[in-house]
């Protein structure tokens, strides 16, 4: 029952009947222990409640509730981004619950997006929303109204890998700021005349990060980062791809490509292509009860 709960990514490679795997990969892996530790831990906090119907009864079902990816519903959190699995559970609850907004073409701010958000989730922090609403619009005025198609995989991409993007950012931000890996700053004069203003510099930093850095750069120290990188990271081969489509790139307008790649969203195993976002006949079902 608890492999079925992994990433078709990670079920491909990894078996629990497959001698091969050492048994401490196998559960690190797979969370295992983490689920059964909260399983656990909800058991005591609600033994009353949990007991009554036995104790078995409600493993079978908090272990089915994982594998459904309902078991993220209103849970705090550090819980809901614990493991992959929850990510992208949270990420799949979220559509299904919402997408009657895309089928009527509403436009959310974000501030709205963060209360839809913390229906699911209490404690959602609101910087999380903030960051996906960078992403939409590309770092311009926040308080602008955006779609649900693009708002739900921007926040796809920014939940599911954040710690990634993170790291990501902190490399855009050095590269604007000329702290190049490979880049050797040598002064060639001392003279005042030839030094440029404090104004000139300001202008001319302000023109580099309107303009974003080279992608070659970009996408070498991107390269070098998922070289040493633990967690989860968007294929390399889509992350080059969104690189070599432009000659300059600014770190949002990269976040954007990737949101927007079919490869990634298939990866990463919550949501259907965009063609398909609308469609879900088991939910219109229930919807179709509730109205009669």
């Amino acid at each position: 029952m608890l492999i079925s709960t992994l990433a078709p990514e990670r079920t491909s490679r990894m078996n629990r009947f497959n001698s091969t795997v050492p048994t401490d990969e196998y559960l690190a892996d797979s969370n295992v222990l983490f689920y059964l530790s909260d399983a656990v831990t909800q058991l005591l906090e609600h033994k009353e409640e949990y007991t009554q119907f036995g104790v078995i009864r409600y493993f079978a079902e908090y272990f089915s509730s994982v594998k459904n990816s309902n078991h993220v519903l209103f849970r705090e959190f550090n819980y809901i981004r614990a493991t992959p699995h929850n990510r992208a559970s949270f990420i799949r609850v979220f559509w299904r619950c919402y997408r009657q907004i895309g089928k009527s073409g509403d436009l959310l701010s974000m501030q709205e997006y963060r209360s839809l958000l913390q229906l699911l989730c209490p404690d959602f922090p609101a910087e999380m929303v903030q960051s996906v609403a960078r992403i939409v619009l590309m770092d311009d005025a926040t308080d602008c109204l955006m779609s649900f198609s693009d708002f739900l995989y921007a926040f796809q991409l920014q939940f599911f890998y954040q710690e990634f993007l993170d790291s990501v950012l902190e490399i855009y931000q050095d590269l604007l700021s000329g702290k190049s890996p490979n880049t050797v700053i040598v002064p060639t004069s001392t003279s005042i005349e030839q030094l440029p203003s404090v104004a000139a510099e300001e202008n001319e930093k302000e023109e580099q990060q309107q303009d974003g850095v080279e992608p070659s750069t970009l996408a070498q120290c991107i390269d070098d980062l998922c070289d040493r990188f633990k967690r989860s990271h968007p294929p390399r081969s889509c992350m080059r791809e969104a690189l070599e489509q432009v000659d300059k790139v600014s770190y949002y307008s990269f976040l954007m490509s990737l949101a927007k790649h079919e490869a990634i969203n298939q990866t990463i195993g919550a949501l259907p292509s965009k063609a398909e976002l609308l469609i879900d006949p088991e939910m219109d079902q229930e919807l179709d009860k509730l109205s009669l």
